[in-house]
């Protein structure tokens, strides 16, 4: 019974940290809120591949993995955005996007645990990249104005309820041996983060940034091929009169 119970302690602590994320925005410690995003990140990277390693998976694990990741990577990168960025702008387009992005990651999450997905793909960005890019983001409210972070969170909106494919890189197991070490991962890893907390942001924001693009970049191809297809289609008919 304990060993059943040992992956939903790393979805709570996902949870745990999504919370503390939104405590730290509201006292102004942005950087440190951001990287408790990303620790929430490892947390949920972690808590799947604990349960197959365990061989405890269960439905009440993944409902609660649901509802932890709508507000650590909805709710949370979404609130430190508006405390960053979003306070000079006009309230209600700061309110609607504000919103929209939780709302869409919600839909994503909600389509991921009723539909049966394509094996080593997520349909639409995952909603743990989106909210990472989203708080790393943050971070560089000095150098890119409130208009640029509104497109950005639309368009990420938009990836999450896409059906774009992504590849699911958490499939990728652990051995049952490595388990007892996760802890001390998570530990170094904290400490590290703590004492370089803007630092190691944005350094995670690059691999984030580029799987997010992945999505816009098979959309594009995607459509450029159906466009030539549609032109194919056009030319034989042309051709048959």
């Amino acid at each position: 019974m304990v060993t059943k119970s040992i992956p939903n302690l790393f979805t709570l602590s996902n949870l745990f940290m999504g919370m503390i994320a939104i405590m730290l925005a509201m006292t102004g410690r942005y950087s440190l809120a951001s990287i408790m995003i990303i620790v929430a990140m490892l947390m949920d990277g972690l808590d799947g591949r604990v349960a197959r390693a365990l061989n405890a998976q269960s439905d009440f694990g993944k409902e609660l993995d649901s509802l932890s990741d709508v507000i650590s990577f909805g709710v949370a990168p979404a609130l430190i955005m508006y405390i960053i960025s979003f306070q000079n702008i006009q309230p209600g387009l700061a309110w609607t996007v504000t919103a929209i992005f939780p709302m869409c990651g919600a839909l994503r999450l909600a389509r991921f645990n009723v539909q049966s997905g394509i094996p080593g793909y997520f349909i639409g960005l995952p909603i743990p990249a989106a909210g990472g890019v989203v708080a790393t983001l943050a971070l560089f409210h000095n150098n890119i104005r409130a208009p640029y972070f509104i497109v950005t969170m639309l368009l990420l909106s938009y990836l999450m309820v896409s059906s774009v494919k992504y590849p699911n890189f958490k499939k990728v197991g652990i051995p049952k041996k490595a388990i007892a070490y996760a802890p001390v991962v998570i530990i170094v890893a904290i400490i590290v983060a703590v004492f370089f907390p803007e630092q190691i942001s944005k350094l995670v924001f690059i691999p984030l940034v580029l799987y997010a693009g992945y999505g816009l970049k098979q959309n594009f191809d995607r459509l450029l091929r159906r466009n030539k297809h549609d032109d194919e289609e056009a030319d034989k008919v042309f051709r048959s009169k």
